[in-house]
């Protein structure tokens, strides 16, 4: 079967009455709960941005907190773990400064938690690759933000080459 375009898709819900569109967000936001998290955060977000950035930052620090430190194998799969946590809210918003503050929160925590201190490639990695991102968002920001956000990217760029 092949699925319609978005567009068209957008066309035939301009269609419906609002009735009919509240029914069918709420069976889709049934379907899974990464879609009920979505409307969760779209619906109650909208009042204040930062909601979403502190629900995401309170689960990454239980996340954190909960993982299982003894072996650099376990912290290793914790990490990952956290970092597909990461990705999947990352996509939830378009927000680059929300993103860009997730994902610092990440680093950090990865340092605070001591991940780091396995010298473990596979996390050193993913630390690495996260800053990149950092990298990467804070030169599509507008130069003044830019510059807000600098020292946080020299802070995060620091405890990379150190380790």
């Amino acid at each position: 079967m092949k699925l319609p375009s978005l567009a068209n898709i957008k066309k035939e819900l301009q269609h419906l009455t609002s009735e009919e569109l509240v029914d069918l967000l709420m069976e889709t936001a049934k379907f899974t709960k990464d879609n009920k998290q979505f409307v969760y955060f779209k619906v109650f977000g909208r009042e204040n941005p930062q909601f979403f950035q502190q629900m995401v930052e309170e689960e990454l620090a239980e996340s954190f907190e909960a993982a299982n430190m003894d072996h650099a194998y376990f912290a290793k799969k914790s990490a990952q773990a956290n970092r597909r946590k990461l990705n999947k809210y990352l996509k939830f918003t378009k927000d680059k400064t929300v993103q860009l503050e997730l994902i610092a929160y990440f680093c950090k925590a990865l340092i605070s938690y001591k991940y780091l201190e396995f010298d473990h490639q596979v996390i050193q990695n993913l630390y690495d690759l996260q800053v990149s991102k950092i990298q990467k968002i804070v030169s599509t920001l507008h130069p003044d933000l830019q510059f807000d956000y600098q020292l946080l990217v020299e802070e995060v760029e620091s405890y990379s080459k150190h380790v």
